[in-house]
């Protein structure tokens, strides 16, 4: 069964394994703790994405975001960040929602039904009346989930195609 799961210290174990496992930067989604080590994913990275949930101790220009852990049954396959609001950077840039999903588990569909998940979620989150992403050109598979799940490409540039869903 897939379900989300905001970041939490119930399931560390299992949030480090994917965490250290996900590269720093793949097509666009960036992971600033990949291969840390285990006492600086409990002491500072973990309870980082916990506080920015609530809005604490947020970098300058950063905006509260909830880091949900896709899980389908007692594995993490993927991780689906929804960003509360957006600074003019992040309109003209990722959006709102951005996500990843494990090497191993792509193209099964867990993309497309975690972007579904994460998109119920976001609309109790988020107070706009569209859901703003983005997408590397080069990454036709992501634009398909965002498609799937009621995207329209909005505007587009020579290195993304940016997306939105209406309520």
């Amino acid at each position: 069964m897939l379900y989300l799961k905001s970041a939490n210290l119930e399931d560390i174990e299992k949030e480090y394994e994917f965490i250290t496992n996900t590269p720093s930067n793949e097509n666009g989604f960036t992971n600033f703790a990949s291969g840390c080590s285990r006492k600086e994913f409990e002491i500072k990275i973990l309870p980082g994405y916990i506080n920015a949930e609530k809005g604490i101790d947020l970098a300058d220009g950063w905006v509260p975001e909830t880091d949900f852990f896709l899980w389908d049954d007692e594995k993490i396959v993927g991780l689906f960040r929804v960003r509360h609001y957006l600074t003019p950077a992040l309109a003209n840039g990722g959006g709102h929602i951005g996500y990843g999903i494990k090497k191993e588990f792509r193209g099964k569909g867990y993309a497309s039904e975690g972007l579904r998940l994460t998109i119920e979620k976001a609309w109790h989150i988020i107070k706009e009346d569209e859901i703003y992403m983005s997408v590397h050109r080069d990454n036709m598979a992501s634009l398909r989930v965002q498609i799937k799940n009621g995207a329209y490409i909005h505007h587009q540039d020579e290195k993304e195609f940016y997306t939105r869903i209406k309520r």
